[in-house]
């Protein structure tokens, strides 16, 4: 499963691509609006950043037209930002159609803010690169996003879509654990979640203990 980062800041996503295992960036307006500095050079110093580190990424770029004119008139232009960009669209009919009209000019898309498999299958059909469920907020509001999950990856299986199953809206590494356990293709998490993902308390109990050994046994061949 690919790990992206839902940020804008390009500190949190140095730090992230410096281990190697970061595979793209996912940002929404509300992520770049507290970024403070224009758009387009965020989403171009994202993708310059990431490129030193992988050749295979993907940084996702939403557009903020509601009628697809305006939709695909944006996506033209993030995709001209660099060829890693994808562009995000929402999951309404308008979105659907500028993902239909982009996917023809070979623009991929990711479809954001699903909530329901039939929203997936519709974005499916209409050539989405990208579905992006948000498993937190179902959560938040009495559901269970995992369940959405397994059903999207079982209409897509059925059916051999070929959209990639974005898990969004994370809120711990168990919700991580839980996607990979399903099967979705990626999952985009917040910098403390990415954080979080390498910690264990019986890990560093463990390596304290090795590194303690190994320091009384320098000493003591020290006094040989």
């Amino acid at each position: 499963m690919k790990i992206y980062l839902d940020t804008g800041n390009i500190e949190e996503i140095k730090h992230a691509a410096e281990t190697g295992l970061l595979n793209g960036v996912t940002t929404n307006p509300s992520l770049i609006a507290k970024e403070g500095r224009p758009f387009k050079e965020i989403i171009k110093d994202i993708a310059k950043m990431l490129s030193k580190h992988t050749k295979d990424f993907t940084v996702s770029a939403e557009t903020t037209s509601t009628d697809w004119e305006g939709m695909v008139k944006e996506g033209l232009a993030y995709a001209k930002y660099d060829k890693h960009v994808i562009v995000k669209v929402p999951l309404t009919p308008n979105g659907l159609i500028a993902c239909q009209k982009l996917a023809k000019k070979r623009i991929r898309c990711n479809v954001t803010l699903c909530f329901s498999p039939n929203q997936a299958l519709m974005a499916a059909k209409a050539g989405a690169y990208i579905i992006s469920p948000f498993v937190g907020r179902i959560d938040d509001h009495g559901g269970h996003g995992m369940d959405l999950i397994e059903e999207i990856r079982t209409i897509y299986d059925n059916y051999e879509f070929k959209t990639n199953i974005l898990v969004a809206s994370v809120r711990s590494p168990d919700q991580v654990r839980d996607a990979a356990l399903i099967g979705a293709d990626i999952a985009t998490i917040p910098y403390k979640i990415f954080q979080k993902m390498f910690y264990h308390p019986l890990t560093d109990k463990g390596n304290a203990q090795f590194l303690a050994d190994h320091a009384k046994y320098q000493a003591a061949l020290a006094k040989k």
